[in-house]
């Protein structure tokens, strides 16, 4: 009887009378299908799938999320044994394009347990990829349910509280989430993408963050607008290892034009960063610096000390420059060297030091759908104009 029941409820919502019908009756339809989640598959599958399509309707999704059953989808979704996980992820897809969606998968007003959701399903989403990829009998006509896990990082990536989270260096989840976009699977890639596009919304105050992991980020961004050309060592050995080896050789080009266009405007966002970005630890140590008179100081540019060739690959964008510290008062004066960008735009020196316009060039080339072409042409005008502005001796009129 209960089968009968929740499958006439699961056929009802196929149909936009039925969900008409059945919304009618949300606070008592969907307690009770949220409750059948955690019995036998043959209930709870046709329950989950009633779910999912009830919450394609924004008014149901919110009453969804207001009686928690993101914590109910979660709970469900690392039960040993669970039989719907697609379902379930997918539900969750759906429950966090609403802000309130996301605000309770990040957990936001509970410090202890704030970001759990987020790391279990970021672990997921890498796993169950390296697991895919070690058995022979996997195929890809065969769904892995959490290959929808990169709808739902897009999502949580639209938010603010979402990138921060994601771009934390102490939880490192975008590292893990950008290498998974070697995934054969398109599902897997758009959302990878798609991520990386939204964090770059935050370049402008996390800029260090992004270039800390430049070793994947580059060519997650650079290598699907990069053309079909293989390209020679003239131009690769302008680049770092992992770059210039995967241009060096034939590929299987990124065909889908969304995920090109996501990897431009993710570059663009990057290269349109001017603001001087100080290191890590010196960071820390500026900040200790003026915590011990309540930030009372001035910070005055000595002089120029040298480059920066001995340090990490990632620190070579910063050049070093020794800065004085001065007391409001003028009791105190200190000295202390810091690796900091020069005056030029950080983001696009960036992008230089990984040949990245080379790329570009060789990529709009062989680029013919029209949308792809505009975002080339933005992030071109947008390095024109810096070139120009940077070195202006090279403008000179004759």
């Amino acid at each position: 009887v209960k089968k009968a029941a929740v499958d006439i409820v699961r056929d009802l919502t196929g149909s936009e009378d039925g969900l008409h019908s059945l919304s009618n009756y949300a606070n008592t339809v969907l307690p009770l299908l949220s409750r059948l989640l955690s019995d036998d598959k043959e209930v709870s599958e046709p329950a989950a799938e009633a779910l999912v399509n009830l919450s394609q309707n924004a008014g149901l999704a919110a009453k969804m999320v207001e009686m928690g059953l993101i914590k109910i989808a979660m709970d469900m979704l690392y039960k040993p044994g669970s039989s719907i996980t697609r379902l379930l992820v997918m539900l969750l897809v759906n429950l966090t394009q609403l802000d309130d969606g996301i605000s309770s998968l990040l957990q936001i007003g509970d410090d202890k347990m704030r970001g759990l959701y987020v790391m279990k399903l970021v672990r997921s989403f890498c796993r169950s990829s390296e697991t895919s990829a070690s058995h022979s009998f996997v195929t890809p006509l065969q769904d892995d349910p959490f290959d929808h896990v990169g709808s739902i990082l897009v999502n949580i990536s639209k938010k603010e509280e979402g990138r921060k989270m994601l771009l934390d260096p102490k939880r490192g989840l975008l590292k893990q989430i950008i290498r998974q976009f070697d995934s054969s699977s398109l599902l897997r890639k758009k959302g990878v993408s798609g991520t990386i596009r939204n964090c770059c919304f935050e370049a402008e105050n996390q800029l260090q963050n992004l270039l800390l992991i430049s070793e994947f980020l580059w060519p997650a961004l650079l290598l699907p607008v990069a053309g079909n050309k293989i390209y020679g060592e003239q131009d690769t050995s302008k680049m770092p290892l992992e770059l210039g080896s995967a241009l060096s050789i034939d590929r299987e080009p990124v065909k889908d034009p969304e995920i090109r266009v996501q990897a431009l405007e993710a570059i663009y966002l990057i290269a349109l960063q001017v603001k001087i970005e100080l290191s890590c630890a010196p960071t820390k140590l500026l900040a200790d610096i003026l915590e011990e008179d309540s930030g009372k100081f001035l910070v005055f540019l000595l002089r120029f000390s040298g480059d920066c060739s001995s340090v990490p690959s990632y620190e070579r964008l910063f050049t070093l420059y020794e800065f004085v510290f001065i007391s409001v008062k003028g009791i105190a004066c200190m000295r202390h060297k810091i690796f900091c960008s020069s005056l030029q735009e950080a983001g696009r020196r960036a992008l230089w030091s990984v040949n990245g316009p080379r790329i570009l060039q060789v990529g709009y080339e062989d680029e013919e759908d029209p949308k792809v072409m505009e975002a080339y042409e933005q992030i071109g005008s947008l390095l024109v104009h810096g070139s120009e502005s940077e070195e202006p001796s090279t403008t000179t009129s004759k």
